[in-house]
């Protein structure tokens, strides 16, 4: 008997995507608005001049191309940031679930503790180190906090816990296959799902990332672009300072694009991950 649908759970759904969606639709209609169309025009709705690219290209081309360098250093700091943590995730969460050594309820206690650290409240004491090691005001300040992921490692921990049976490593073993033979082609194939929504998660909190690198960046050359357009909103407060909304909101509308289509090329993993648990053994 076919179930009929809850109307409850439809209306809660529609809520949750109206809201999700209201914030992109005002962020794609306002970055095809002039700086006098923003405040000429009803914020959900266009403006009769179309600006969009006009718009697009003053933001690539404002202060001396500023904001590709950010793009550039925004992309360095997640690909070695985010990149690096979901490596080490990857290896910790499998020695860790696939392992047995002295400790290891300690170690587990310790990476469940750190999962309920905010980063913001390490962020000072890491700055006060990072001083003292003369590393601020560098890329590393921010490279180097980005690999830790306690939650990443944490997610790893227990998916390698299921996705990974004893008996396959133990088979392998067997067969004369090296610990490293075995977690590159065996075990790392099936551990793509998890690999793909730690390296999601990585990428979307190094990408949005604003408070770290604000208090570790003096130079405006390495700020990612999140601190960044910041800086651009700050100015239309300062005396003389040159208010350039349009250029701010297009620069947010070019900022998410990466992180869509991270998302949308990398969903297929979560697909095959859900299919191969859905399989009888």
């Amino acid at each position: 008997m076919r179930r009929r649908p809850s109307l409850t759970l439809t209306i809660l759904t529609g809520v949750v995507l109206v809201y999700s969606l209201v914030p992109l639709v005002w962020l794609l209609v306002n970055s095809t608005k002039t700086q006098a169309g923003l405040f000429d025009s009803f914020g959900l709705w266009f403006h009769g001049d179309f600006a969009l690219f006009a718009n697009i290209a003053d933001t690539l081309t404002y202060d001396g191309g500023i904001f590709l360098r950010w793009l550039g250093n925004t992309l360095l700091y997640v690909v070695a940031g985010a990149g690096g943590a979901t490596c080490l995730a990857v290896l910790g969460g499998y020695g860790l679930a696939k392992f047995d050594f002295p400790g290891k309820r300690a170690v587990f206690a310790v990476v469940i503790g750190a999962v309920a650290v905010p980063g913001t409240a390490l962020a000072v004491p890491t700055f006060l180190m990072f001083s003292r090691m003369g590393l601020t005001n560098t890329p590393w300040s921010v490279i180097i906090p980005s690999l830790v992921t306690p939650f990443g490692l944490y997610l790893m921990w227990t998916f390698a816990a299921e996705a990974i049976p004893d008996e396959l490593i133990e088979a392998a073993r067997v067969d004369g296959a090296s610990e490293l033979g075995t977690f590159l082609r065996i075990c790392l194939p099936l551990l793509a799902p998890g690999i793909v929504t730690v390296l999601l998660f990585s990428m979307v909190a190094t990408w949005n990332n604003y408070f770290l690198p604000l208090i570790m960046l003096k130079n405006p050359d390495w700020y990612p672009l999140t601190v960044g357009l910041n800086s651009w909103n700050e100015q239309a407060g300062t005396a003389g300072g040159e208010p350039v909304f349009n250029l701010i909101i297009t620069g947010s509308l070019l900022t998410i694009l990466p992180l869509l289509a991270a998302f949308l090329l990398l969903q297929r993993y979560w697909q095959s991950g859900l299919a191969a648990g859905s399989v009888k053994q």
